[in-house]
């Protein structure tokens, strides 16, 4: 394995206060296996990568790239949404704009609303974040946020996410708590108590489409919502460690379309 890879995952290890016994049961290992990878001596597949990242909090490609630890700079694009002509049974298909003031809206509004609750941590985070994503974009063909998810192996994972709750963790509006919820361990989100979440990069029907997500969803716990990820087209159709494409939505079967087409 690449030595700047080993020192990588030697030195988030430490960052985030792991042992080495914690990680290398997570990865189904010896610790005398585990400590092989730190130095650099033995190899790892994609699936322990994917664990790594998703542990570690990044997504499959940061993790993966042969840099030092530290924190990425997400390029926010922007585009212009092209509308082509289509026939009148055709499906619009257009390409999401990533939006960070919308992102850290509809996280914070997360957070206020379910983020309290104790099976919300950050992979259940992860994964309602890309159903309201998702689901908006099959419902009324153009985006919410517009996020770019990278298919990881617990789900989808939102690469603008690390980015935007250290911003907040650098401003103390937003603390990161380790805890537990039953015997596995997870990171939880809290806003400050003096944070105002600012609605106004919301529309109504967007703040209506998230209530019914959270109302739908925030109570399954990260496992239950990580499965059903799985099961969607979008997240099916992405290579791992790459983009998960919004058009996949409109190829989902009935149990997790939640659009009404009309009947041909």
């Amino acid at each position: 394995m690449p030595k700047k890879l080993a020192e990588k995952i030697k030195n988030l290890r430490l960052k985030q206060d792991y042992s080495q016994d914690y990680l290398a049961k997570k990865l189904s290992l010896s610790r005398p296996t585990y400590m092989q990878i730190e130095k650099g001596e033995r190899d790892i597949t994609v699936t322990e990568a994917g664990l790594l990242a998703e542990i570690f909090g990044m997504t499959l490609v940061e993790f993966l790239s042969d840099t030092a630890v530290m924190e990425k700079e997400v390029v926010l694009e922007k585009a212009d949404i092209k509308k082509e002509k289509k026939a009148e049974n055709e499906v619009r298909i257009s390409v999401p704009i990533k939006n960070q003031k919308k992102f850290k809206t509809v996280l914070t509004y997360i957070l206020k609303k379910v983020g309290g609750k104790p099976n919300i941590g950050m992979t259940a985070i992860y994964k309602l974040l890309y159903f309201i994503d998702f689901d908006y974009y099959e419902k009324f063909e153009e985006q919410l946020m517009g996020a770019v998810y990278i298919k990881n192996h617990f789900g989808p994972t939102p690469v603008m996410f690390a980015k935007i709750v250290e911003e907040m963790k650098a401003k103390n509006e937003i603390e990161e708590v380790k805890s537990k919820f039953y015997d596995r361990e997870q990171k939880k989100y809290f806003l400050n108590p003096d944070y105002q979440v600012d609605l106004t990069p919301l529309t109504a029907q967007e703040i209506k489409h998230i209530d019914w997500e959270l109302r739908r969803l925030a109570d399954k716990t990260a496992k239950e919502l990580s499965e059903l990820s799985h099961e969607d087209m979008p997240w099916r159709a992405a290579k791992m460690g790459e983009r998960v494409e919004y058009n996949g939505v409109f190829y989902r079967d009935e149990k997790l379309s939640v659009r009404e087409y009309d009947k041909l």
